[in-house]
């Protein structure tokens, strides 16, 4: 599987992205049992594996970042919530 570019992750729907976090997390589970039984070819997969695992949460992260502040502000305008003052 090759590294994705954050370009063409953040092209990816949520659920695309879900998808893509646990097919990375069952690679990376993969790949340390292959050490562990000292089967792994590509020592340097690993470290690809968790990169591109923590480019997928961080864009996750990002976007729920983005909706839980475009909740405030339309809670704001629409006067549901009280700003306190303090």
């Amino acid at each position: 599987m090759p590294v994705q570019k954050v370009k063409d992750l953040r092209d990816l729907t949520d659920d695309e992205l879900e998808r893509k976090l646990l097919d990375l997390k069952d690679e990376l589970w993969r790949l340390r049992f292959q050490l562990a039984t000292q089967q792994l070819e590509n020592p340097m997969r690993i470290r690809e594996v968790r990169k591109a695992f923590a480019r997928t949460m961080t864009i996750i992260r990002e976007r729920e970042i983005a909706r839980e502040r475009q909740n405030r502000q339309d809670a704001l305008r629409a006067g549901d919530v009280q700003v306190s003052q303090g």
